[in-house]
């Protein structure tokens, strides 16, 4: 007898502290968006990113490989070398792709916005 009780009063207080932190929470609220101009700014920017992380990859694999070939290891140099072309291409392709599609959603938001 004396256990069912105990289960009872457990269930009651959490019930209670459930109830009471249920009320507490709060809905997440959704952040204002950017507007058009902003967006196609910030597009802007990516692209311009891509292109200055891809140059700075290209000049540090030639870099390397002008160092190697100066410490005779001609295959390091060429390995340098393809590896920096291959991360600068990597960097300008994606920071373009994300760039473009920032600022074609904003002109199409821009467009809607005029019509």
């Amino acid at each position: 007898m004396r256990l069912t009780g105990m289960r009872s009063f457990a269930c009651a207080l959490s019930l209670a502290l459930t109830s009471t932190v249920w009320g507490q929470s709060q809905q997440p609220q959704d952040k204002p968006q950017q507007g058009p101009g902003k967006e196609i700014g910030s597009g802007a920017g990516n692209i311009g990113t891509g292109a200055a992380k891809g140059a700075g990859n290209a000049a540090k694999g030639a870099a390397k490989g002008a160092g190697d070939l100066v410490t005779l290891h001609p295959v390091k140099a060429g390995e340098a070398v393809g590896k920096g072309a291959v991360a600068a291409g990597k960097d300008v392709t994606v920071d373009t792709a994300k760039g473009s599609a920032k600022v074609v959603h904003g002109i199409g938001r821009a467009l809607k916005r005029l019509f």
